[in-house]
């Protein structure tokens, strides 16, 4: 491909609205173009990586034994109603109207329209096990997309499901997907951190999310080098330590004028925070809940959901507050709590002569012990843990960096085949639902974080596995004969059948030097003065910048070496 007939409108400087480097240089290599807020075009170039990342995907999941679908993106509301996730996605799910009002979802993801067709296509034993998987475009209203195509309103995904007679089946179909998305990540040139996961909306048992580190993440990881333990903060459990106990002290009333933040009520008492109980207010399916936990610690919002049982929880505005302890926020607490239903972190049982808001203006609780004091109807772990937090595993302080994620594989268990009524004879000729399994990739969202990870101050340095071409041919002749020189050896790399790409523009060296950097090839020739002078073609490597110099009938027999070198990384 000659870049005179190939578009690729590079920039020098960084766009205003791009803050990460991936989106700084998908931007300035020509990659892509915004076409709204949260929506990208994809050029040629930017569209070539995502056929190679798109390319390797299918790949193994075919070497795993999944087969491919293409859904459609419009998903009829009515499967969405037999699951229960109509009114409950939340306003992120697109709805719209056909002509004749009947109502579609613009598909976010596919558990619903998979399970339906699955309901058409398998019907005993002998049709099991099933791994069925499309690569489509999927739409989510973010409120406030960000990061370019990390975090956007329209984005291709890899999204697979698997169909499974039993536990032990699914057990089997989800240690293959474990494998198939190492080797994907892998092959594309991604270091990740397998990590496990809170399942979210998608429901079921197991998750495990494949996270990449990196600065601009939007998920904190909690990591253990000693044992390995490896869990999103959403998921991560942590070594609890508790203090002694001590005498049980008389409970009695405070005031407290206007101290109500625990930062406050440290200095007022002159204690550690973990001497508190922490009240906090949420509406949980729009009704109100206390959550009580130590006052040196946060609430985990996640855990908290699950434990109740809830599809969305948020902080109760002041007004509940006030209608439900008759107190300003920061005087709640667990005693005389007006018969709200409470869950109790489990810290709270360990804590004693503590000390907690009285339900009542500018008044605090001291002496408070539970069980004399209030009774702990329903306890769970609903603690954020933190970096310091002992391991789970091993007791080893734990430390915390961020990532992002791009693979999510999920045990969905029976939760669609049963509410949807998809179900098989088994070898007994009894009716019963399959088990589920869901694995999802973030295929845009990858490109752009092996920009994140394989990038320096000259532009983006693709893997060969994901490159756009693997070879980068400069032409600095001026004369006729020159260029026509640099023509040859274009058209005897392309002959050689070697991905390649010929500057062949009426530009200056430094410019096609820049762009050649910023694109980032792994592989650059140059035809230029020496090789006009004694046949000497230059080959310098965009990792590491090392240079080599070759005549005309070496060229192909090294390239090739080259491209199988680097090939070689990423084989597994």
């Amino acid at each position: 491909m000659r870049l005179s007939r190939f578009p690729l409108p590079t920039l020098k400087e960084d766009p205003s609205d791009a803050v990460v480097a991936s989106h700084k240089l998908m931007i300035r290599a020509g990659l892509i173009r915004k076409e709204s807020a949260g929506m990208y075009v994809y050029l040629p170039m930017g569209f070539r990586v995502l056929h190679k990342i798109i390319a390797i995907i299918r790949e193994e999941m075919n070497r795993a034994g999944a087969v491919e679908f293409l859904m459609p993106e419009l998903t009829n509301a009515e499967l969405w109603k037999e699951s229960g996730r109509w009114n409950t996605m939340g306003p992120e799910m697109i709805r719209i109207k056909d002509r004749n009002g009947l109502e579609y979802a613009l598909a976010p993801t596919h558990e619903e329209a998979f399970t339906a067709i699955a309901r058409n296509i398998i019907s005993s034993y002998r049709d099991l096990p099933l791994n069925a998987y499309q690569i489509n475009t999927k739409f989510r209203d973010e409120i406030r997309p960000r990061f370019g195509v990390i975090r956007s309103k329209e984005f291709i995904m890899k999204d697979a499901y698997s169909f499974d007679l039993d536990e032990e089946g699914l057990e089997k179909s989800y240690q293959s997907m474990r494998v198939a998305y190492r080797n994907i990540f892998k092959r594309m040139g991604l270091e990740t951190i397998p990590v496990e996961a809170d399942t979210g909306a998608m429901g079921g048992s197991q998750s495990e999310e494949f996270m990449v580190p990196s600065a601009i993440g939007e998920e904190v990881l909690l990591l253990c080098d000693q044992c390995g333990y490896r869990a999103n903060q959403e998921k991560a459990d942590f070594k609890r330590t508790y203090p002694p106990q001590e005498p049980i002290a008389e409970l009695k009333e405070v005031d407290t004028p206007n101290i109500k933040t625990i930062e406050e009520l440290v200095s007022f008492f002159n204690c550690s925070a973990s001497k508190f109980l922490k009240s906090i207010i949420y509406i949980a399916d729009g009704v109100p809940v206390m959550a009580v936990i130590s006052g040196d610690r946060e609430i985990n919002e996640h855990k908290l959901k699950k434990a109740i049982g809830a599809t969305s929880i948020e902080l109760a505005p002041n007004s509940i507050v006030e209608e439900v302890t008759n107190a300003p926020v920061g005087f709640a607490g667990p005693i005389n709590n007006f018969g709200i239903r409470t869950i109790f972190d489990m810290s709270v049982r360990h804590i004693s002569n503590g000390i907690t808001g009285a339900n009542k203006k500018d008044v605090h609780y001291i002496g408070v012990n539970p069980g004399r004091d209030f009774t702990i109807s329903e306890e769970a772990d609903i603690a954020l843990a933190v970096e310091g937090d002992g391991c789970p595993k091993c007791e080893t302080p734990m430390k915390a960096t961020r990532g992002i994620e791009v693979g999510h594989i999920f045990k969905l268990g029976y939760k669609y085949s049963k509410s949807m009524n998809l179900t098989v004879l088994d070898k007994n000729g009894k009716t019963v639902h399959p088990i589920m399994g869901c694995y999802g990739i973030g295929v845009n969202r990858t490109m752009a974080t092996i920009i994140e990870q394989h990038h320096d101050e000259r532009g983006i340095i693709w893997p060969i596995p994901v490159a756009p071409f693997h070879v980068w041919v400069i032409g600095l002749g001026r004369s006729t004969e020159e260029i026509c020189k640099a023509d040859e050896i274009y058209e005897m790399i392309k002959s050689a059948n070697i991905e390649v790409i010929y500057d062949d523009r009426h530009l200056s060296p430094g410019f096609k030097f820049g762009d050649a950097d910023m694109v980032g090839c792994p592989i650059r020739v140059t035809i230029g003065k020496t090789y006009f002078k004694d046949g000497s073609i230059e080959i310098r490597m965009r990792k590491g910048g090392d240079i080599m110099m070759c005549t005309n009938e070496e060229l192909i027999e090294k390239l090739n070496k080259i491209i199988a070198t680097e090939f070689a990384q990423y084989n597994v």
